[in-house]
């Protein structure tokens, strides 16, 4: 039982939710990610979709009932070895409340990740 609540805990972590946003900020897509890897100016998100250079991506991350959009511009995008894509998503600004819960959710990932 407490490995399945591991894993459980470890699959809320690594996904998370985009929505990729147009210039008059109007929602063209929005799916599932997957952490990378995250700081406090931005996340590194795997998807199966690519974005563009400059996009405007919502970037919803969240432990249990504490969760905050972050709104950020895509710098890079590469195709893994998975064919999956990988985007370098950087923070635009993000209010201190949700830094909070940013940092509580870099915690939470570093922590699994360096169990794995």
């Amino acid at each position: 039982m407490n490995e399945k609540r591991k894993h459980s805990r470890v699959e809320s972590i690594y996904l998370l939710n985009y929505v990729n946003l147009d210039e008059n900020d109007k929602e063209l897509m929005q799916g599932m990610g997957r952490t990378i890897n995250v700081s406090e100016s931005g996340i590194m998100l795997e998807t199966h979709v690519s974005f563009n250079e400059n996009d405007t991506v919502d970037v919803v991350v969240g432990l249990k009932e504490d969760m905050v959009t972050i709104r950020g511009k895509v710098v890079f995008t590469r195709t893994a070895e998975s064919g999956r894509y990988q985007s370098g998503i950087q923070f635009l600004s993000i209010e201190d409340e949700s830094l909070v819960t940013l940092r509580r959710y870099i915690e939470a990932f570093n922590a699994l990740s360096d169990k794995g």
